[in-house]
């Protein structure tokens, strides 16, 4: 059955009104014609929307479910034609980052909060995978933007370079090798080396920085890798910028590595060459640029 979204409109205009002048009138419309569109509506249902045995029509209970449903249909309707319209200028229908979850999430949501205050029609799903999966679910699922660190290079994809960061490699303040000085690899290896899972479908490391010992504990992401070691289970790398507060306060110690206890790694944002951008995609790029550039 085919509802007409115009009699639904009428319907609501003479509820809102009060009566079917005034709906007539606020639609521009002549009376007779506010009463054909009614009685049509109810032609359409097989069903009376209005008790017309008192002197003022009355919404059956039927009608009072049509309204209620009719109000629920052309906000939907209204709001299709808008999203037509966005997307007749240029603003893609959906949009999927995928990030690094080593990097810091805190401007990736602060970007996506300034998004959403903008009131853009594209739909954004953003997405944290570790080291290799990162590239796999960009390829494969396939996402528009991503921010990635183990990237291998594909002449269809252009990447542009962020600034670096930094990582230290940390152990709680009552864990052994808090109390260590110039420590080798033979001593990290004495104890259980923390790191992130790749989730890759095809890997399982822990990416460069790892120390090879046979003593390791994967764990699926980095709040659960601080955790772990704020409880002393363990030695590892953390982005700095998710521990400052535990350094800061002594919660957790920068272990005195003969190799070196900090590295540098420059997160890449990369989209497809093939693939323009739409205006969502551009101004969430060009955002991503300007907090990590």
């Amino acid at each position: 059955m085919a509802v007409d979204l115009e009699s639904l409109r009428v319907l609501i205009a003479v509820v809102d009104t009060g009566s079917f002048a005034k709906a007539a009138e606020q639609l521009h419309k002549t009376q007779s014609s506010v009463s054909y569109q009614v009685n049509k509506l109810e032609q359409q249902l097989g069903t009376q929307v209005f008790d017309r045995s008192s002197y003022r029509a009355e919404l059956t209970p039927v009608g009072l479910r049509i309204l209620e449903e009719g109000r629920r249909l052309l906000h939907q309707a209204d709001y299709v034609g808008r999203l037509v319209e966005h997307f007749s200028e240029g603003w893609e229908p959906k949009l999927e980052l995928v990030v690094d979850g080593m990097l810091p999430t805190e401007p990736v949501l602060r970007v996506l909060k300034e998004m959403i205050d903008l009131e853009i029609p594209t739909r954004i799903q953003f997405r944290i995978e570790f080291l290799g999966g990162v590239q796999q679910r960009f390829e494969q699922q396939p996402a528009d933007l991503m921010l990635v660190l183990d990237y291998q290079a594909d002449p269809a994809f252009s990447a542009r370079s962020l600034k670096e960061l930094e990582a230290v490699l940390v152990v709680s303040r009552d864990h052994p090798l808090a109390m260590r000085q110039q420590l080798d690899t033979s001593e990290l290896h004495a104890h259980v080396e923390l790191t992130v899972h790749d989730s890759s479908y095809s890997s399982a490391y822990g990416g460069l920085q790892t120390f090879g010992g046979e003593r390791v504990f994967y764990l699926s992401d980095f709040r659960t890798k601080k955790e772990a070691l704020l409880q002393g289970l363990g030695f590892g790398w953390m982005p700095i910028e998710q521990i400052r507060q535990e350094i800061r306060s002594g919660a957790l110690q920068e272990v005195d590595y003969q190799g070196g206890s900090r590295y540098s790694y420059s997160p890449l944002l990369v989209f497809r060459k093939n693939e323009p951008l739409g205006r969502a995609g551009t101004l969430l790029q060009e955002k991503l640029q300007k907090v990590f550039g």
